[in-house]
């Protein structure tokens, strides 16, 4: 029980690794901590460990689920953390059955060389099964440590792995001082090398500014979520942004967030169409987002559209034609998103669950599903790869959509959900890692905060407090050049990480036979 106390403690210490604490170094010192702890307790008793460890992990992660269910969801306080409680129980089923294997088949000198790819296997589940759920996967945590340079070659999941194999060489070799005095010297070689090399391509730059740059506007309107699908508020909603972006049609681009049109897009033709000469007028673009819905065919999408100008005003003194609007009901300048969010934007087993409680059915629950590529939204000559919300997260998903014009990615968010939780700060620190991993800036427009612009590096260049109306502007540099993980993908990651595997089979298969 004290042992399984201390993997529920070592767990809930990784939290403190990711936004808004982002202390770096927790996250090696609890992972070290565990698999030492695993070092002394054998296989009997690794699953129960591995989900402890799971559970205060992800309990402690993601907490800030419960107040969307809590507050929004309609379900008494002994509900909701039901709900999370299963959450949180499934999401440590897998750091349970990878430990269990571990433990079960590897000796404990093999288990840096089997640990990165079993690694690999389990977050490429739990990123899958059940339209997957890859939230605080290790990697994301190294953004401001010395690991942060590995994040242009290998990306977060390289990361992840990069991590794994330093905690278990740290804990099989010096921590628990195990194996020849070769051994530990092999340790530490690891350890220093990938450290070192980290800090080494931290220096490197990848892509370079192309030394041209865009003047981007993002609103942020601030709308109460309890407000947000109120048919009274649609017209005062709509007319907010309006208000708010007019001292910004200087702007090549103004962005507002997910939904920002709370009335379903056939119903406000009238309104885009106002809008969409509105920008044209200003030689400017604007991207919304809005829920289109197709009354022939009932299927609901959570769309990004673009409107007024589609490519720069020509500078042809010939060309006296003036420049003209782009939109009309079901113009194809636009994004659905595909990856969709259980429970709030689709619900499984529908007919069963709406019936059980209010959670299960929210307002915009049941959206039917874009491609997984599809093009970039194209705003003034620029080209953005979209990402509505959640699929932030899903690094392969955005790079199927990168193409070589691409100039920025753009996700829009509505964090209203999560209240005043860490939720949205490690939401804005998923971006920072895809902006890093890709050497492309990243504009994040959200309704009620985190809004910001993130550069190619990953860094933030601007940003807007929580809970506030405002609109943030700047100009952001274009860059020219593509990183190695962009390039490659996660190929070479996954190939390293099953030769390291199959080293750890070969050495086991070598000591079955000797004895």
């Amino acid at each position: 029980m004290l042992r399984l106390l201390v993997a529920l403690i070592l767990g809930g210490l990784l939290t403190l690794g990711y936004a808004p604490f982002s202390q770096w170094w927790l996250v090696p010192i609890a992972c070290t901590a565990f698999i030492y702890l695993l070092t002394q307790t054998g296989k009997t008793h690794s699953f129960k460990l591995g989900f402890a460890y799971g559970l205060g992990w992800f309990g402690a992660g993601i907490s800030w689920v419960h107040v969307s269910i809590a507050d929004f969801g309609g379900l008494p306080l002994i509900g909701s953390l039901s709900l999370m409680l299963l959450l949180c129980g499934y999401l440590a089923l897998f750091p349970a059955t990878l430990f269990y294997l571990l433990t079960r088949y590897f000796k404990v000198q093999l288990w840096p060389l089997a640990l990165p790819f079993m690694w690999l296997v389990m977050e490429w589940l739990r990123a899958t099964l059940f339209t997957g759920f890859p939230w605080l996967s290790l990697g994301y945590s190294q953004l401001h440590g010395p690991l942060s340079g590995w994040f242009p070659l290998v990306g977060e999941i390289g990361v992840s792995s990069l991590l794994v194999l330093l905690c278990g060489a740290a804990a099989c070799w010096l921590l628990a001082n195990i194996g020849s005095k070769g051994h530990r010297q092999a340790g530490a070689l690891i350890i220093a090398t990938v450290v070192i090399s980290g800090l080494t391509l931290e220096q490197h730059p990848w892509v370079k500014l192309s030394g041209k740059a865009a003047k981007i506007a993002m609103v942020q309107g601030n709308i109460q979520q309890d407000l947000r699908w109120v048919p009274e508020q649609d017209l005062p909603t709509m007319l907010k942004y309006q208000n708010m972006s007019n001292a910004h049609w200087d702007a090549d681009v103004i962005i507002w967030p997910e939904a920002a049109v709370p009335k379903l897009e056939p119903a406000a033709v009238d309104y885009l169409h106002k809008l969409d000469k509105l920008a044209v007028s200003h030689n400017s673009a604007l991207i919304t987002g809005i829920v289109n819905y197709n009354f022939e065919t009932r299927e609901a999408y959570n769309n990004l559209l673009t409107l007024g100008l589609k490519d720069q005003p020509s500078t042809d003194e010939q060309d006296l034609s003036l420049p003209r609007g782009q939109y009309y009901y079901g113009h194809g300048n636009r994004y659905a998103k595909h990856h969709l969010l259980p429970i709030g934007e689709f619900i499984p087993l529908e007919n069963w669950l709406r019936k059980l409680a209010p959670i299960f059915d929210l307002p915009m629950s049941s959206f039917s599903r874009g491609e997984y590529q599809q093009a970039n939204l194209r705003a003034k000559g620029y080209y953005f790869a979209p990402a509505i919300c959640f699929e932030i997260a899903f690094p392969n998903q955005i790079a199927a959509n990168l193409y070589e014009h691409t100039n920025f990615i753009i996700t829009v968010s509505n964090d209203a959900w999560f209240g005043h939780s860490h939720g949205p700060d490690q939401h804005l620190e998923i971006a920072q890692v895809r902006a890093k991993e890709f050497g492309l800036p990243v504009l994040r427009a959200t309704n009620n905060g985190i809004s910001a612009f993130i550069d190619y590096r990953g860094q933030i260049q601007s940003r807007l407090p929580q809970f506030e109306a405002a609109v943030l502007s700047d100009t952001i540099p274009l860059v020219q050049g593509n990183t190695p993980y962009r390039l490659l993908g996660n190929w070479p990651m996954w190939l390293l990480c099953l030769l390291s595997f199959s080293a750890a089979l070969y050495f086991k298969q070598k000591e079955s036979v000797k004895y």
